[in-house]
């Protein structure tokens, strides 16, 4: 089963905000090295809600895909740039995925390899989406991007969320997870401001290239700020699919 991981890496001080910055060019030889890494992508991340177009230099992050969950726990926790990072950094958190569906291309590739359909989608779910923004329709695009990062940043749904980007104001990156379908969907079609942005972009043709993909959430490691917002999730869905499962209705029929 193909893994992707994104691991988020803070920094409090100037000194590990600037050495992070740096390896935004120095760690790209070194990831390519990585043992058995197949798709690899390093990112800055945005300020206050995390979708905007001012930085935030305290906080770094890496995707990347893997053959299979064993080799992404070990190379994660074991290879060296990401052993480098978790030092310089004063708390880092890695989210375990597994891909569940994916339409798009990003960089002309196909990253996320969709192995099994499920017939229902997975409690909590992850969704990432990934654009490159046409340079001149780039003001348009970032006059309607305050309003969505308000608006997800407000809702009491959304579990985890960041927003990251490649190329500063034009290639984006969104991340969020989600308890379920059903409150993700009530964001995406029923939230005024990302409904009109979303009408925005179709309409005005904003994008030389998107994707968009969701994720079953496998697991996490480390701690985001100070706690794990996604544990609970993952204890009450293992629970209810242990309910849910034939062995179990077939004990309670007995």
């Amino acid at each position: 089963m193909a893994v992707t991981t994104i691991s988020y890496f803070r920094f409090d001080g100037w000194s590990g905000r600037i050495w992070a910055f740096v390896q935004m060019g120095l760690a790209r030889r070194k990831l390519s090295a990585t043992p058995r890494i197949e798709f690899w992508k390093l990112f800055g991340t945005g300020s206050g809600h995390g979708f905007t177009l001012w930085p935030n230099t305290g906080l770094w992050a890496i995707l990347a895909t893997w053959p299979d969950l064993e080799t992404a726990r070990a190379q994660v926790n074991k290879s060296l740039v990401f052993r480098s990072f978790r030092r310089k950094s004063d708390e880092d958190y890695t989210v375990f995925l597994d891909p569940v569906s994916c339409r798009g291309e990003w960089d002309d590739q196909l990253p996320f390899a969709v192995e099994v359909q499920p017939d229902a989608l997975p409690k909590p779910l992850a969704v990432l989406t990934r654009a490159t923004v046409k340079p001149h329709r780039a003001l348009k695009f970032w006059k309607r991007a305050p309003a969505v990062s308000d608006t997800i940043g407000e809702n009491d749904d959304v579990v985890f969320k960041a927003g990251m980007g490649e190329l500063p104001g034009v290639q984006q990156v969104t991340f969020s997870i989600w308890p379920d379908m059903a409150t993700m969907s009530r964001f995406a079609y029923r939230s005024p401001a990302h409904t009109k942005a979303i009408r925005a972009v179709r309409e005005g043709a904003v994008f030389k290239e998107e994707l968009y993909a969701r994720f079953a959430v496998l697991g996490t490691e480390g701690s985001w700020l100070g706690g794990d917002p996604v544990a609970a999730h993952l204890v009450k869905a293992a629970a209810q699919n242990a309910a849910d499962s034939p062995e179990t209705v077939r004990a309670e029929g007995a």
